[in-house]
């Protein structure tokens, strides 16, 4: 009986360990570990994504053996550690790998990804991240994991067919797919893919094509674009539309990314006149206000007969022009006027065109220097091309933003009361007022930051006017950034910050507080970037008059231009 007792409270025993041990176990699983990601619920294509990974440990015990393994989204072309950590070397491109430790209970850090991402506009992008871990005095390895999705909002790339609205069955189709990059990165890499409708017979290309469909372009920096040329017959019956389609994208990893798909139909009909235009090179230029612009009107015989005697006329719509800048070789324009006239007299390809041969007439005119019109609307400027009694386009274009910018330096202001002294004494502190004071213009900006480095002897202190959280100082680089975001039509900005100068020499010679600031944004109309720079601030005493005076008594503002 007492052998039975025994065997029985062991067995007891063991069961109890067992019960005590699976809880214990389990009780690692439920919430111990807390991970998130943190980043943008948008992007565009290419731009610099900063992605936080948080972990926090809820739990009461040591997480040993720990390990983040973190995924960029699929197709990143870029994807790193932002951190002073080191990857492990494990994974592959996408996959990086960081060895944290022990997660003490309560810790709580976060370590920052970047990647540039690759996709359409709308596409969603998502990033994963896990940590293993082994609970301490447990074999066993556990893992959370966690996702975070945003959108691709934006890709700035023009990208188009330059095709004929109609022609004729059987004749020859000359046609081009345009490119420019608005992307404020290198594309490496790129085809573009076409299909062709039924009944086109594909000719020659310029450059030569793949298979006939697929064109390889090397690189596309920044504000750079091209043209493709191909020609070919359609065949097809009179009414019946034809459609070309194209992609563009990138190869990454062996695999094919599409950014950009557009498709442009052409209708078999009686064959005309067909017009194609470009400014400065580009088929859908934005300009800036007082830029010259360089117009070249192409002209092109698709229909089956030669033309004769030809007069083409361009009006300037609107009163974004300046005409009195209007310069012609060819073409006549009677001062103040809007129209330019050119004629066969003239115009060889105006005197005769056969079928199939293009002309080409250009002339230059300048922007105005201001917009006037209405602040609730966008300006653009447009012109319409006429043959006279033959056929007639209208092209319209659009306009960049304006940004007025400018830095200051102040003591005795009505910020902070910064006293100076001024000019410097020698290993003492002296307090100045930076202020960043600006203006946008007609159309929403995004991606608004300014950025500028502090001297070698100036410090920050913290103080700003309005409090804010998105200004920062790096003190390895310097560097102080203003990150504003979003700017409405005609909203003014200003920030105030305080510095201290010590000056650690007895030189007389003025020493820079604030090197020139640059401001840059994203034209949400336009899709281009802008910036503007100002001047630096200088402790210039030959320029200090007065106690309630400027350090620099004059506003440097610059406009912005097109990266």
């Amino acid at each position: 009986m007492k052998k039975i007792t025994i065997t029985l409270f062991i067995i007891l025993l063991v069961i109890l360990g067992g019960i005590t041990y699976w809880n214990f176990r389990n009780s690692y699983t439920k919430g111990v570990l807390k991970l998130e990601i943190l980043g943008p619920s948008e992007a565009t294509v290419l731009q610099e994504i900063i992605y936080t990974v948080r972990y926090k440990n809820n739990g009461n015990f040591n997480l040993k053996d720990a390990k983040l393994s973190f995924e960029c989204p699929r197709n990143s072309l870029e994807c790193s550690l932002s951190d002073d950590k080191k990857s492990s070397g494990e994974g592959d491109f996408l996959r990086k790998e960081v060895f944290l430790g022990t997660i003490y209970p309560g810790q709580e850090k976060t370590i920052t990804f970047k990647a540039r991402l690759l996709g359409k506009k709308g596409e969603i992008k998502t990033a994963k991240a896990w940590i293993f871990y082994r609970p301490k005095n447990i074999k066993a390895t556990y893992q959370v994991s966690t996702t975070y999705s945003l959108h691709i909002n934006n890709v700035p790339l023009n990208f188009e067919f330059d095709l004929p609205s109609s022609i004729g069955s059987g004749k020859t189709l000359d046609f081009s797919i345009n490119y420019f990059s608005n992307l404020n990165y290198p594309l490496n890499d790129i085809t573009v893919k076409t299909t062709y409708p039924e009944g086109f017979s594909f000719t020659n290309s310029q450059p030569k094509a793949m298979g006939k469909t697929d064109f390889n372009i090397q690189s596309l920096n920044p504000r750079e674009g091209g043209r493709i040329k191909i020609r070919g017959e359609l065949q097809g019956e009179i009414g019946e539309q034809k459609v070309f389609r194209a992609v563009f994208g990138v190869w990454r990893n062996g695999e094919f990314v599409p950014l950009k798909e557009i498709a442009r139909g052409v209708t078999i009909a009686e064959p005309s006149l067909y017009i194609s235009q470009l400014i400065n090179g580009s088929p859908n230029y934005a300009a800036d206000l007082g830029e010259l612009l360089h117009y070249e009107i192409y002209f092109r015989n698709i229909g089956e007969k030669p033309f004769e005697k030809l007069s083409l006329i361009t009006r300037l719509e609107g009163d974004m022009f300046d005409l009195s800048s209007i310069k012609t070789e060819t073409g006549e324009n009677s001062p103040g006027d809007n129209a330019i006239i050119w004629d066969w007299t003239k115009v060889p390809e105006l005197k005769f065109l056969n079928p199939g041969e293009e002309g080409k007439v250009e002339f230059w005119v300048k922007l105005k220097e201001n917009y006037q019109g209405p602040p609730d609307k966008s300006p653009v400027f447009s012109n319409e091309v006429t043959f006279l009694g033959k056929t007639k386009k209208e092209f319209v274009n659009k306009i960049n933003s304006v940004i007025s910018f400018s830095q200051r330096g102040y003591i005795n202001d009505p910020f902070f009361n910064s006293l100076g002294p001024l000019p410097p004494s020698p290993n003492q502190k002296s307090y100045f007022t930076i202020v960043w004071t600006g203006k946008n213009s007609f159309n929403a900006l995004d991606n608004v930051k300014i950025k500028a480095r502090l001297g070698q002897e100036v410090e920050p202190t913290g103080t700003t006017s309005p409090a804010t959280d998105s200004f920062t100082f790096d003190s390895e680089s310097r560097e102080i950034i203003w990150q504003i975001g979003q700017l409405a039509p005609y909203q003014d900005f200003q920030l105030a910050f305080q510095v201290v100068f010590t000056s650690k020499s007895q030189s007389t010679e003025p020493s820079l507080l604030i090197s020139p600031a640059e401001i840059s944004a994203e034209d949400k109309i336009t899709n281009h970037t802008l910036s503007a720079t100002t001047s630096a601030v200088y402790t210039a005493f030959s320029e200090f008059k007065e106690i309630d005076q400027a350090i620099i008594p004059y506003t440097t503002s610059s406009t912005s231009t097109v990266e």
